[in-house]
């Protein structure tokens, strides 16, 4: 029982502090955060910080690979068929946790954050690889299958880079469809 609580507390303060965080980055660079910043937000101790993080580097380090994670579990969840309402719902669901998610949109809209679309673009290209494997149109070789993926994924973050710029000036709806006729116009016809 005392593991479950001591458990639970380091959950509530690793969320207070990724929640701090998120505050702090809506008013700051993201290479201007400090320990003090998010420590302040959180309302605790720089001890209790230093017990989970290192640093703030090591930070952004587990905050890409949550964004990362997200990222993927929405991709996994996505089955295209003909079927342009589901792709819409789906590129939908896509900008809406862009636009939620204020460390996605930070990176996106500035020409920072290197490492992360790195880190990204390398899981992707595993990701297209393990697609292949499983997967083959009948017209197209495996990889020509792959290039086509890529460049999907590659619109896909080119539009939602082109969104965060502008703030988010465009209602996602239209966002939505425009990554809906891009794909259902694009790949759809490209994997039969």
């Amino acid at each position: 029982m005392s593991d479950t609580i001591t458990d639970e507390r380091y959950n509530v303060v690793d969320e207070a502090i990724y929640d701090a965080f998120f505050l702090v980055l809506k008013e700051k660079a993201l290479d201007k955060i400090t320990v003090s910043d998010v420590i302040k937000r959180a309302g605790i101790v720089r001890s209790t910080f230093y017990n989970h993080y290192e640093n703030i580097s090591a930070l952004v380090s587990v905050i890409e690979d949550r964004t990362i994670n997200d990222i993927f579990a929405l991709m996994e969840t996505f089955h295209p068929k003909d079927d342009r309402d589901m792709c819409k719902s789906y590129f939908l669901t896509i900008c809406q946790y862009t636009m939620t998610n204020v460390f996605l949109a930070t990176l996106l809209g500035s020409p920072r954050g290197d490492t992360f679309f790195e880190k990204l673009m390398t899981l992707f290209h595993h990701y297209v690889s393990n697609v292949t494997k499983t997967t083959t149109p009948s017209n197209h070789s495996k990889d020509e299958f792959s290039y086509m993926i890529a460049c999907t994924i590659g619109s896909v973050l080119g539009v939602l880079h082109k969104w965060t710029r502008e703030k988010f000036q465009t209602p996602p709806e239209v966002i939505a469809e425009i990554l809906t006729q891009a794909f259902t116009d694009g790949m759809l016809p490209f994997m039969s």
